[in-house]
């Protein structure tokens, strides 16, 4: 058997989350980023697969480099010919980038040791087009790049981010080691927010955008976000971010293991 590891694009909006789900919603069958791929890789090889994905996103986010693993017991076919045959096979929102052979013992999950994501917010009183409103979240107004930044500086290290976690996230630890948490400006309109971190809490990082911007919005000093972070209570947190401008970015494999 060959492990495949896979990079993966996808657009959201019309999905229900990356993971796979066995049950119909109303009598309906759930569309899922998982299900997609699993049934085009099953396709190509002509028998039932399972593919291990990096982490989750939910409904409506978006991923750049979504990374997954499966199975092959065609040790003969190239990386290059899974992105050709499973593009042939894949609906346009889903797209493989790349593929390469890795270990037997890699698992997309397990090996990841750092997952970051992009979260874009587009200001100003000039909507967005409507090709871009799929993939930015509008704030007809203009944010403090400075002062997100100084709030931002609070997410660094080992972090119990038990405030920004949504209710019913199941992790046995609301702890996560942050590497870096950053705003910076892209092109004259455009804010991003970018956090790369061992793992995430549900919908921690939609939160975390809302209460930001909330923040901002208020003026307030950037020590009332560090008093919301310590706070460790959800009902502190402000806002959540709609789903539109948040991308999983890139996953890595090669830093350190932080089991938090």
């Amino acid at each position: 058997m060959t492990n495949v590891l896979l990079s993966i694009s996808y657009d959201g909006t019309d999905f229900s989350g990356w993971q796979r789900q066995d049950k119909s919603d109303g009598g309906m069958p759930v569309r899922t980023v998982q299900g997609e791929m699993e049934e085009a890789i099953s396709r190509m090889l002509k028998g039932p697969v399972k593919l291990y994905g990096s982490g989750r996103t939910d409904s409506g986010v978006h991923a750049r480099a979504q990374k997954a693993n499966f199975f092959s017991p065609y040790p003969s076919i190239p990386p290059s010919g899974y992105v050709r045959a499973l593009n042939g096979f894949l609906p346009q929102d889903i797209r493989v980038q790349s593929a390469e052979i890795v270990p037997e013992s890699f698992n997309a999950r397990f090996s990841a040791t750092s997952r970051s994501y992009r979260y874009f917010i587009r200001t100003g009183t000039t909507p967005p087009l409507a090709s871009e409103t799929r993939y930015v979240w509008y704030l007809p107004h203009e944010l403090d790049l400075d002062r997100l930044n100084e709030m931002a500086s609070f997410l660094h290290g080992e972090t119990d981010c038990a405030t920004f976690s949504a209710a019913g996230d199941q992790s046995l630890s609301t702890r996560r080691y942050i590497d870096r948490a950053a705003f910076f400006r892209e092109g004259s309109n455009t804010i991003v927010f970018e956090i790369e971190a061992n793992a995430f809490l549900w919908k921690m990082i939609r939160s975390l955008v809302g209460t930001f911007t909330q923040l901002d919005m208020k003026g307030a000093a950037p020590s009332a976000f560090r008093e919301i972070l310590e706070s460790r209570d959800r009902r502190q947190a402000l806002m959540t971010a709609p789903p539109t401008g948040l991308f999983l970015w890139d996953v890595k494999f090669d830093g350190i293991r932080r089991h938090i």
